[in-house]
C-alpha cells in the first residue's frame, strides 16, 4: 500500500503522543501497524502508540452478521475511545465504517486501495474448478448477504452456509471439509500474506464488492486540527474520490454494511464511473444500473445512483430485506 499524498513538512501546534485505536484481530492489526509506520515515516519526531480494543463483532461469533443487526459492529467501541478521549484516532476496514458517523468524529483519510474484488478459495478437491464449473450443491461459505445474494442469483444450484471468524479460522474449517469453497475479501488475504490462497478473482459480472471494501478508513475527532493534519499525509485522493461516491450511493439506499448492496467504481484521469446493485437475499431479484460524471461530484453520482435503482425495484426490495432482519 502506498500513497500518492506528501509528506507534511511542520504541524505548528506543540506535538503529542498519539493513541491509535484498531481491533485486535490480526487483519486489523496489520493494517492499523502498517499505518503507524506510514505516519512514522512522515512524523519521526511524533510517538505513535496503538492500542486495542475488542468490538462487537468480534465478540459475537456464533450469529450471522446479518441478524445481529447493528450497523457499527466493529467500529462503536473505538468511537467510544475517541469521543471519550482514550484514543486519538481508528484505523477501520473501510467496509465496515457506517456512512453516518455519530456526531463529533470525522473520516479523516482514505488510504490507497488494495484489489477491492472478491476472491474465491477452495479445498483442495476443487483445485481444478473455477466457479462457474463446481458441481451443483457446492457448499459456499460466506457471512455477507451480498456475496450470497449475487451468487444465489447467478448459482441457485449451490448451498450456501454462514461462516463466522477470523481468517484463519475460516480457512481452517475450509481445509477440514466443513465447506467446498469460501468468498473472501482479495484484499485480506493480500494484507496477510495469504495471496497463494485466492484461487480466482470473482469479476464484476457476478459480484460487485462491498463499498469501501480494500481501503482503510481513518476515524478521529472532527475538532483534532493536528491530527486531521497528520493524517492527510497519507490520504490517496483517486481511492477517496471513488469511496466517496460508493458511501453516499449506499447512504442515500439507507443500506447498512450487512445488507446486498454491492458496487464497482473506475476512474478514469477524472472520469468516474460508478455502477451498483441492489440484491433480494433468496437471489431471485436484482436490479442493477450505472452513472458517469467526474471525480468532483462523486458523492452527487452516488445519490442519483441510489434514485435510479429505486425507481427500478430497489425500494421494494430493501423494505422486505429490513423486515426480515427485524423479525429474526
Amino acid at each position: 500500500m502506498t500513497s500518492v499524498q506528501p509528506a507534511l513538512s511542520n504541524i505548528s501546534s506543540p506535538l503529542r503522543t498519539i493513541r491509535i485505536g484498531s481491533r485486535k484481530s490480526q487483519l486489523a492489526l496489520v493494517q492499523t501497524y502498517w499505518v503507524r509506520e506510514q505516519l512514522q515515516q512522515r512524523f519521526p519526531d511524533i510517538s505513535f502508540e496503538v492500542h486495542t480494543m475488542s468490538t462487537q463483532g468480534d465478540n459475537i461469533l456464533d450469529v450471522a452478521l446479518a441478524k445481529i443487526g447493528d450497523k457499527g459492529l466493529f467500529t462503536k467501541e473505538l468511537e467510544l475511545g475517541m469521543l471519550n478521549q482514550e484514543i486519538d484516532f481508528a484505523v477501520h476496514s473501510l467496509k465496515d465504517l457506517p456512512t453516518c458517523l455519530p456526531e463529533g468524529l470525522a473520516l479523516a483519510a482514505v488510504t490507497e486501495r488494495e484489489n477491492p474484488a472478491d476472491a474465491l478459495v477452495v479445498h483442495q478437491k476443487h483445485k481444478d474448478k473455477q466457479i462457474d464449473t463446481l458441481p451443483e450443491g457446492t457448499v459456499i461459505g460466506t457471512s455477507s448477504l451480498r456475496r450470497l445474494a449475487q451468487l444465489r442469483y447467478h448459482f441457485p444450484h449451490f448451498t450456501f452456509k454462514d461462516v463466522r471468524g477470523n481468517l484463519n479460522t475460516r480457512l481452517a474449517k475450509l481445509d477440514d471439509g466443513e465447506y467446498d469453497v469460501l468468498i473472501l475479501a482479495a484484499a485480506g488475504l493480500q494484507r496477510l500474506g495469504m495471496s497463494d490462497r485466492i484461487h480466482q478473482i470473482l469479476p464484476t459480472e457476478l459480484s460487485l464488492y462491498a463499498v469501501g471494501q480494500g481501503a482503510l478508513g481513518i476515524e478521529c475527532r472532527a475538532d483534532d486540527l493536528q491530527v486531521l493534519s497528520l493524517l492527510k499525509a497519507i490520504e490517496h485522493v483517486p481511492t477517496r474520490d471513488r469511496v466517496l461516491a460508493e458511501r453516499a450511493f449506499l447512504r442515500e439506499l439507507e443500506g447498512g454494511c450487512q445488507v446486498p448492496i454491492g458496487v464497482d467504481t473506475q476512474l478514469d484521469e477524472n472520469t468516474l464511473t460508478l455502477t451498483g446493485l441492489v440484491a433480494s437475499v433468496d437471489g431471485k431479484r436484482l436490479v442493477k444500473d450505472s452513472v458517469t460524471g467526474t471525480a468532483s461530484e462523486a458523492e452527487n453520482l452516488g445519490i442519483q445512483l441510489a434514485h435510479k435503482l429505486r425507481q427500478q425495484g430497489a425500494t421494494e426490495i430493501l423494505a422486505e430485506i429490513f423486515q426480515t432482519v427485524q423479525r429474526s
